[in-house]
């Protein structure tokens, strides 16, 4: 289901929106009473269920989106057919950036588990970044923050061992606030997604997550719901 609220009402906090990470960010937190004359598009939000695609590579890029909660699986389809995770867009990161220099959408984004997001036309975004110097700031910060999080998730994610790949992807849903960062719990993602998030197969996958469970390393508090030993973790991603 579709809720529409005004940007308005997002910026105020209204209609539902008081947690929404539009205005938990500050991406629009810039704007002066002025700029609210010139915007007539509204904002969108719905809940998309594990699995459902929010937009694929190739689309036209009319709209950017933001995730209230959640996280979606952005793809890169190789030559080979195969496909890799590049990265995890959780709370507060923004989807297709892209779209504000009239670009397709380069990656499929996938939503990993119930995700909440909000869309939002990118030409509204553009207009309002030309003469807001606030505003294009933080979109600026928000495409470094994306290049930041791309090379993090290469150099940690495609390189060592499967038992450091494997312990560094857990440590990364830690801090990007996937998993419960005050239990340090954690619900695994499928193992053929992780697998495609670290550059292994699912197979090898699969068998270092039985490992880490022999070891103690992953306690299973609920159906796929597992507590981390963080220290140790962070011991094998380190070696």
């Amino acid at each position: 289901m579709v809720k529409t609220v005004t940007l308005r009402d997002a910026w105020s906090g209204e209609a539902d929106c008081r947690n929404c990470s539009l205005r938990d960010t500050v991406l629009f937190a810039g704007l002066a009473e002025r700029d609210f004359e010139r915007i007539h598009d509204p904002i969108d939000q719905f809940t998309l269920r594990p699995g459902k695609t929010l937009y694929h590579a190739g689309d036209s890029g009319d709209f950017m989106f933001t995730v209230r909660s959640g996280a979606c699986k952005l793809i890169q389809s190789l030559p080979d057919g195969s496909q890799r995770i590049v990265r995890l867009a959780c709370r507060s990161d923004v989807l297709g950036l892209e779209a504000i220099l009239g670009e397709r959408y380069q990656h499929d984004a996938v939503a990993l588990q119930v995700t909440e997001v909000c869309r939002f036309p990118a030409r509204m975004v553009l207009d309002l970044g030309a003469d807001n110097p606030v505003l294009h700031r933080e979109l600026m910060a928000r495409w470094q923050r994306a290049l930041t999080a791309a090379d993090a998730w290469l150099t940690e994610l495609s390189t060592g061992s499967a038992r450091q790949r494997v312990a560094r992807l857990l440590l990364r849903l830690v801090r990007s606030g996937v998993c419960d960062q005050e239990n340090s719990e954690c619900h695994l993602f499928g193992r053929e997604d992780m697998g495609a998030m670290i550059g292994v197969t699912t197979e090898t996958t699969s068998r270092t997550v039985a490992e880490f469970r022999r070891q103690g390393l992953l306690v299973e508090t609920v159906p796929n719901r597992f507590r981390l030993d963080i220290p140790k973790l962070r011991r094998i991603a380190e070696e």
